[in-house]
């Protein structure tokens, strides 16, 4: 059928009520601490850091209440992140967001969820993440000038073709560009703290003179600074999409989080203060590559070396975001969720194409028609919706279902504030300056109505559904998969 119903094995030994219904499985416990604080700061540090500050600073208006955002995005990410490590000790399965989502709340809003974070959150990520590339691969061929946006999309979809590429042709070739890209990104964010530490050193600090002089204090402009600086921060819940395969999860997830955040935070809080003290705020919020501008200010003949190194930077997050993009995809098919087609993979590459060429689809659609900072904002609006849903259902189980057994207790406070940063900055931005594609984007989360009562609350398959799922699988060679229980 073209859509799957997800089989059930109940157990005796269910950890909790929550789990009751799941299959159960035992997935290689193999990712300990460093292995956990390697992933989130690798995950987190992507392309943001070199797109995101010019826009922090816009919205805010001063260098001193820019860095506040940027410190208070780092605070909210480690409690969001807190929070998950108690959801990740309650319900221990991989699968994020939708995983508690579904187990909390139901089928209904974890099909909302999926549907909405495989057509349009994840191709928003890699269009965002693919855009800061394209902007940083083309900048050295326009120097003194903006690129071309008609250059800059290009650049953009042809790096997506080539991920799609890669990924769909080798997943060994993918986790190496992985791990050779992240050296790149760590050796252009300590090029640029150890200058900004130079210039410092020097008595450049003209920028930080009346620092918060012409702050901007409306109540949806400071959202929309969240959003752009909050996306930096994005992966701080990764973590979580890999539960089961964590040695020890109830000391791991805690601990990695109390590690890896607080050192992304400091970083991104450096970088920040050398490109203001290489540039001045309106230098800052001219320049449409800032990390090319700081190049070129402080590194002269060598400032290639920064675009080089953020290009292949960004290139190797997109891979990331490319490569552990099908995770949702499968787990929401395995519950009949989706649509068969997308958790298959190729029957020789044991890649998982059909979810890497819808999401390379829906990605080169946003691509071509908005620009970075819409799509951050689009991205960064329904994230947050489904983060406070998650956050609310960690505030109903330690209320209602205080006896469920925990490992780990995160300070009801914490998720409390989460909870209301979450509503703030969903509804900030809608009161303050509402916006046409806000509703289009709250319409589209509730057109899966029309698809979840026919096709899986009633269980309604049309026979050309199934017809379209033998043909894609004979043309894409693919077949089923299951989940590895060893």
């Amino acid at each position: 059928s073209a859509m799957r119903k997800r089989k059930t094995a109940d157990s005796p030994h269910s950890s909790t009520d929550l789990s009751e219904g799941k299959e159960k499985l035992r997935l290689k416990q193999e990712v300990g601490l460093i292995s956990g604080v390697s992933l989130i700061a690798g995950t987190m540090i992507g392309s943001g850091i070199f797109m995101s500050p010019e826009w922090v600073l816009h919205h805010m208006g001063s260098p001193a209440s820019s860095l506040l955002i940027w410190a208070a995005c780092g605070l909210l990410a480690t409690f969001g992140a807190l929070s998950y490590a108690e959801l990740g000790t309650i319900i221990k399965e991989s699968g994020g967001e939708y995983i508690y989502i579904l187990r909390i709340f139901g089928s209904f809003p974890a099909f909302l969820f999926a549907y909405t974070s495989v057509i349009l959150v994840r191709p928003a990520g890699l269009a965002a993440v693919c855009l800061s590339f394209a902007e940083y691969a083309v900048a050295p061929f326009y120097p003194g000038c903006s690129s071309p946006q008609v250059v800059v999309k290009c650049t953009a979809a042809a790096c997506i073709l080539l991920l799609t590429i890669i990924n769909c042709l080798n997943v060994r070739l993918a986790t190496s560009i992985m791990n050779i890209f992240t050296a790149a990104k760590l050796l252009a964010l300590l090029v640029i703290v150890v200058g900004g530490l130079v210039l410092l050193a020097k008595g450049q600090t003209q920028s930080f003179q009346n620092a918060f002089q012409n702050t901007t204090a409306g109540v949806g402009t400071v959202g929309v600074a969240f959003y752009q600086g909050l996306w930096s921060y994005d992966g701080w819940n990764n973590l979580n999409y890999v539960t089961e395969e964590l040695k020890k999860p109830e000391v791991t997830l805690p601990r990695a989080v109390m590690i890896a955040i607080p050192l992304v935070t400091c970083l991104y809080l450096l970088v920040n203060v050398s490109y203001l003290a290489a540039m001045t705020p309106s230098e800052l919020l001219s320049s449409r590559a800032v990390a090319v501008t700081w190049g070129d200010k402080v590194l002269g003949s060598w400032a290639w070396l920064i675009s080089l190194s953020v290009a292949l930077s960004t290139f190797g997050s997109s891979n990331g975001t490319f490569f552990s993009g099908g995770r949702v995809c499968y787990i929401a098919a395995t519950e009949g969720h989706m649509p068969d087609i997308l958790s298959m993979a190729h029957v020789r590459r044991l890649t998982p194409s059909p979810a890497l060429l819808f999401t390379s689809a829906m990605s080169l659609i946003m691509i071509m028609s908005r620009s970075f900072t819409s799509i951050v904002n689009f991205f960064s609006f329904i994230a947050w919706l489904f983060y406070g849903m998650t956050i609310s259902g960690l505030l109903y189980l330690k209320i209602k279902k205080p006896e469920l057994p925990r490992s780990y207790k995160v300070p009801i406070i914490i998720p409390i504030i989460v909870l209301m940063a979450a509503v703030y900055l969903v509804l900030a931005p809608i009161i303050d300056q509402p916006q046409t594609e806000i509703l289009y984007i709250v319409l589209f989360i509730f057109s899966g109505i029309i698809l979840y009562f026919p096709l899986v609350r009633f269980k309604c398959h049309p026979r050309f559904l199934q017809r379209v799922t033998l043909h894609l699988q004979l043309f894409l060679e693919v077949a089923p998969t299951t989940r590895d229980a060893n």
